[in-house]
């Protein structure tokens, strides 16, 4: 099965403790999400860093989070700020895509399902940042598009708390997207997971 790891919004202002759109479980994962990385790359699957990218002005935000931005605020992933890189240690190397979002999906205005298209992807891979809102929406608009096996890595994503995780984990498990640990994705090289975890 053609897989491909989405790796999304593992950046400064969401990961760093200090950030303005801190999610407390996100230095957390950053291991597991390490690990994925890895395997991804032993695996040769391809990997998508799917970012936020946001106009100073903020005039590409939703309308949410709009006093987050001048003249009310500093703004928040700023394209080019350090805000908007990834959190260390995560990197981009070369072969690596891509893919800079203004909303929650990474589909949502992207040309992630044309490319993913291209390659031939069958399993649509996530971790990240957080699972509620871009994990779900990401998961939920991949769902919809018809991709045979959505796999959320339940220990290399996070949300505000321990309880909003399982809750929107199980959710997704009932729409029909697979959650698995990194360790179980790992050991199952590309058969389809068929249980949950």
């Amino acid at each position: 099965m053609k897989e491909a790891l989405l790796v999304i919004d593992m950046q400064n202002d969401f990961c760093l403790p200090d950030a303005i759109l801190c999610v407390k479980g996100a230095m957390t994962c950053l291991p597991r999400v390490v690990a994925a990385v890895e395997e991804a790359r032993q695996r040769a699957c391809p990997i998508f860093w799917v970012v936020r990218e946001h106009d100073p002005s903020g005039v590409d935000v939703e309308r949410t989070r709009v006093h987050l931005f001048p003249p009310h605020g500093p703004g928040a992933t700023v394209a080019g700020s350090p805000g908007a890189e990834l959190v260390s240690p995560l990197k981009v190397e070369p072969g690596d895509i891509v893919i800079s979002k203004k909303r929650f999906s990474s589909f949502f205005g992207t040309q992630l399902d044309m490319i993913l298209r291209r390659l031939g992807t069958q399993r649509v891979v996530l971790c990240g940042v957080q699972t509620p809102n871009c994990i779900r929406g990401t998961a939920t608009d991949a769902l919809a598009l018809d991709y045979e096996e959505i796999l959320v890595l339940s220990d290399a994503t996070a949300s505000k708390s321990e309880p909003v995780q399982a809750a929107n984990l199980e959710d997704m498990k009932n729409m029909g997207i697979a959650n698995c640990t990194v360790a179980a994705w790992a050991g199952s090289k590309s058969n389809s997971i068929a249980s949950n975890s």
